[in-house]
């Protein structure tokens, strides 16, 4: 199995981490969706917030590292979301996304950098928001996997 925190990035390809931050990652009923500010091209629409990866950098740290700088929490960092056919989205020509389940460990979400507003949404509500077009498909994903895990409970 490749986890995809070990997979080597590609030469010239851009890897992206994004935190599908939930109320709980074992029963999660909700999710934190950020609104970008920046640039003028996605500003006013929602995204799972995250950034790139910086060389060397574990998929897992860099989520970390990003979440503090663009929200200033820590976070408990899960597992990567599984996707048909492998473990990343692709966003545009060599860029690349992984997605990982989290939860908040510390602090109180603010839209600190390239965001807003932040919001918690559950289920019914998040498709309602108008999400980039590279998040959308992720988050109907997400959304599935939410329902799924709370019928089994």
């Amino acid at each position: 199995m490749c986890y995809p925190s070990r997979m080597k990035q590609r030469q010239n390809l851009v890897v992206v981490v994004a935190g599908a931050i939930v109320d709980d990652l074992t029963s999660p009923t909700k999710l934190l969706a950020a609104r970008r500010s920046a640039p003028a091209d996605l500003a006013g629409r929602w995204e799972l917030p995250g950034g790139k990866v910086e060389g060397g950098e574990a998929f897992e740290a860099a989520l970390s590292r990003e979440l503090a700088e663009e929200l200033g929490v820590k976070v408990q960092v899960g597992a990567a979301m599984s996707l048909p056919g492998g473990g990343r989205w692709p966003l545009r020509p060599a860029y690349e996304m992984v997605v990982y389940w989290a939860t908040i460990s510390a602090g109180e979400p603010a839209p600190l950098e390239d965001h807003d507003a932040l919001v918690w949404v559950d289920a019914s509500e998040a498709l309602s928001l108008e999400w980039l077009p590279t998040n959308r498909p992720i988050v109907e994903q997400l959304l599935q996997t939410m329902y799924r895990v709370r019928a089994d409970s």
